[in-house]
């Protein structure tokens, strides 16, 4: 088949079709990371809905509030869970950034096998907007059981792993690694793993927040410190 007789070919496809050389639109619903420049990257303009997200990040980084806080501040008024997460929840911080610490419930699961049936569980409730949770030693067909909750009662999952499972398959519709960007700031360096689209021609730098904020995040920083110190 000849280029132009390609080009026409693909002219009467419907707009449900996704075409691989392109962004994924199609009908599925999305949350709006809350940064214009991430926006543009994804399929859809946002964080999926109803399906799976996987942010994997270095050893010892922790930069997913500084990625999901803006769309979690805006995801409705119900609970986000948190399964598993390293360390409580600093609400000073978060409820600046619009997250109330009323809708905040962490569960403070440590096996692996704990983590999975709470995230399954919470991704069952009607009252639960978002789920983050996080999972080290996970296999692909218990990833596809969380996606296939969160498609069936159509939330908004984030599965945060260390950056090491990048080598493992993975069902998430949208996958991340994330790391602070060396910049000046809270900076962010992410790159696509994996989306419905052509490769990332190379990594995004998101922009640092305003400085109140980082004020704020560096008090809960250092109230992480004394809590680790007087353990």
């Amino acid at each position: 088949m000849s280029a132009s007789a390609h080009l026409l070919s693909l002219a009467g496809v419907h707009p449900d079709v996704w075409q691989a050389d392109a962004l994924a639109g199609g009908p599925a619903r999305v949350l709006a990371t809350g940064d214009a420049l991430l926006d543009a990257q994804l399929p859809g303009g946002g964080w999926p809905l109803g399906a799976l997200n996987e942010i994997l990040q270095p050893a010892g980084v922790h930069s997913e509030w500084r990625l999901l806080l803006p769309a979690l501040a805006r995801s409705g008024t119900g609970t986000v869970v948190l399964v598993g997460a390293p360390h409580p929840p600093f609400s000073p911080s978060l409820g600046a950034q619009g997250l109330l610490s009323a809708r905040l419930l962490w569960v403070a699961a440590s096996m692996g096998a704990q983590r999975l049936w709470a995230t399954e569980q919470a991704l069952r409730c009607a009252d639960v907007d978002a789920v983050l949770a996080w999972l080290v030693q996970v296999r692909p067909e218990q990833l596809r059981r969380l996606q296939m909750a969160a498609a069936e009662f159509d939330k908004l999952l984030f599965v945060l792993r260390p950056e090491q499972a990048q080598a493992e398959s993975s069902p998430a519709a949208l996958r991340l690694w994330v790391a602070p960007s060396g910049q000046p700031g809270d900076a962010l360096e992410v790159r696509a793993l994996k989306r419905r689209g052509p490769p990332m021609a190379e990594s995004l730098q998101l922009a640092a927040r305003a400085a109140r904020l980082s004020i704020l995040l560096a008090a809960q920083e250092y109230a992480l410190d004394r809590t680790a110190a007087c353990v």
